[in-house]
């Protein structure tokens, strides 16, 4: 699964979730640091990438569209760096990797993962 981490997500996720035996790449790694969500939504979708975020204007953007792709994982948590959220980040990876494959939106947070297929 190849997963593009979003500018509001430290880039050190890409480090953690590279050996955690994931492909990553941060966004400020291929496009501008104010990119709107649509940009982002557009190249993830292009280049087979799952969205990683902080931020819950993809949900909004996934519900208003109705589209399959591209998959988006969001982290709830006050902590969202990989020291403190990593393990449940990479569990939620795991349990819902075809769902991911297929088209989903996963949320993440300390206690639990919720899966929505798409379209929502």
């Amino acid at each position: 699964m190849k997963l593009l981490v979003d500018m509001n997500l430290s880039p050190s996720w890409v480090e953690f979730l590279v050996s955690s035996g994931f492909e990553a790449l941060h966004w400020s790694d291929v496009g501008p640091a104010y990119a709107p969500d649509t940009q982002i939504m557009q190249y993830a979708t292009v280049h087979g990438f799952v969205i990683f975020t902080h931020d819950l204007d993809f949900g909004a953007l996934l519900a208003t569209t109705k589209v399959r792709r591209p998959s988006v994982i969001q982290i709830r948590a006050q902590d969202v760096l990989p020291a403190a959220a990593g393990e449940v980040v990479v569990r939620a990876l795991r349990a819902s990797l075809s769902h991911l494959e297929s088209g989903a939106l996963v949320t993440v947070d300390p206690k639990r993962s919720r899966i929505r297929l798409l379209p929502l």
